[in-house]
Order: structure tokens, then sequence, then C-alpha cells
């Protein structure tokens, strides 16, 4: 079953979002040659100054367990902890995905139900 991390954090220094990300670029890159990783991404919200969007997807539970022991997870906490940030307002967050479809149906138009018969 597919796996989704979302969340964001806030570092205190706004104004170094962009040179934090450039370093962190590297690290990311990595994170996506990892098996079973399919988005590993990092954006600097363009409304609140200094925080930064997390947003993950992995084919499955064991593929995120295994980032979570692999070196990329550990240098990347390694590298952020070397810039202070805020204390968090809410935690990063995991979600198991049991189905998924397009948001737009056949005939273009957007749908916020599910055609599943179990949603």
């Amino acid at each position: 079953m597919k796996v989704i991390i979302a969340g964001s954090f806030d570092f205190e220094d706004a104004e170094r979002v962009p040179e934090i990300l450039r370093g962190a670029a590297p690290l990311i890159e990595g994170a996506l040659t990892e098996e079973g990783c399919i988005a590993y991404d990092w954006t600097e919200d363009h409304r609140v100054p200094g925080r930064v969007h997390v947003y993950e997807e992995w084919t499955s539970s064991a593929t995120l367990e295994a980032h979570l022991n692999d070196h990329w997870y550990r240098d990347m906490g390694a590298y952020l902890a070397k810039f202070p940030r805020k204390p968090r307002a809410a935690p990063i967050k995991k979600y198991r995905v049991d189905f998924e479809e397009p948001v737009y149906d056949d005939e273009g138009i957007a749908r916020g139900h599910f055609f599943s018969p179990d949603a």
C-alpha cells in the first residue's frame, strides 16, 4: 500500500531558506534514487516566510522504513540540524493510501468524491 508523508516546518531565519534548500538538493536527489521512492519534494512556502513543505510518496511502508534507516535520511537530519527551526505547530504525518483515482473524470470535470464502491 502506498504511503505519503506530508507536513511542514519553519526555519528561524526565513531569508536563508533558498540557500538551505539548494544545500539540501544533493540529499533530496539521493533519496529519489532509493527503491520505492515515487516523490521526495521540499518546497518553500510562498505565503509564510521561513516555512518549508515536505511531500514524500513511497510504494510501501517497507520502502519508507528502509529510507528512514538509510544514510540519505540521516544525512538530511544532520544537515538540517545546522539551521535553527521554530517549534512545530503540527507534526509531519504519514498516510496509507488504500485507494486513488484522478481528480478529473473522463469528461474533464473535477470531482471530490470517489467512484469506488467502498468510498
